[in-house]
């Protein structure tokens, strides 16, 4: 454990084996921080903030403060960090409120950087990129290995699925499907986020049936249901269609078209 003599560590904070606290660095008093997580200098962790293992935390970064609620009233909310993330400077990760299960939650293997913002009660998977300046309303949920670029921001309750991919600049007011690109403001599709599929090693096979169905989806000119029910019945072999399917059908502020 490597706590620079500058950095103000409470007591009772639970400090694993490994962990380097940089300078005038402040770790709260129902903080919990998994082994070999690196802190940065002029870092904040505060709340009931639980941070697992190997995760990188940059200068000036502020992780587990109150949620921006107005009706927010000090309770005992978390924050909960997985493992092996990078949180890069300036970053904001606030802890819930008491409007869900009192929990915002990061998974493994996300990349944060320069000045985003997660807000209470998000709910984050793995591998996502949330790029410089990306911002989350409360309540968002993203899926595994999303991309959002610069300045996007996303309003409240959203839901962001799997291997999407935002564009810069963004404005997100309704959920964006797996596997697509949007951008805009407001955002509109542009189509399936194949270099990334194909980046993730989806197969030939996997993403022609995406192809069939997003074009059965968003441009057969059918009624939604209509298409999603088409969908079903013709790729119902398709674990990634059925996805898609799902997804649509369990939105409640609508669909990104």
């Amino acid at each position: 454990m490597t706590l620079h003599p500058t950095a103000i560590i409470h007591p009772k904070a639970s400090i694993a084996e490994g962990v380097e606290i940089g300078p005038y660095s402040v770790i709260g008093e129902h903080v919990t921080i998994g082994r070999e997580t690196r802190i940065g200098p002029h870092v904040l962790i505060e709340g009931w903030t639980t941070i697992g293992e190997r995760n990188q935390i940059f200068s000036f970064s502020s992780i587990g403060t109150a949620p921006q609620d107005i009706g927010y009233r000090n309770e005992e909310t978390y924050l909960i960090i997985g493992d092996d993330n990078v949180i890069r400077e300036s970053a904001t990760v606030h802890r819930a409120t008491t409007k869900e299960d009192r929990k915002t939650v990061i998974g493994n293997r996300n990349f944060l950087m320069a000045y985003s913002h997660v807000a209470h009660d998000c709910k984050l998977g793995n591998n996502i990129i949330m790029a410089n300046s990306a911002a989350l309303g409360g309540h968002i949920v993203i899926g595994d290995h999303a991309i959002l670029g610069g300045i996007v921001a996303v309003h409240q309750f959203v839901r962001i699925g799997a291997y999407s991919l935002i564009g810069g600049q963004s404005a997100v007011s309704q959920d964006i499907p797996p596997y697509v690109s949007a951008a805009g403001n407001r955002a509109q599709l542009y189509g399936l986020n194949l270099v990334g599929l194909k980046r993730k090693g989806f197969s030939e096979q996997s993403i022609a049936n995406l192809k069939k169905a997003y074009k059965i989806i968003f441009r057969s000119g059918m009624t939604q249901e209509e298409a999603l029910q088409k969908v079903a019945e013709e790729l119902s072999s398709s674990p990634e269609a059925l996805l898609l399917v799902d997804f649509i059908k369990s939105s409640k502020r609508g669909v990104t078209r």
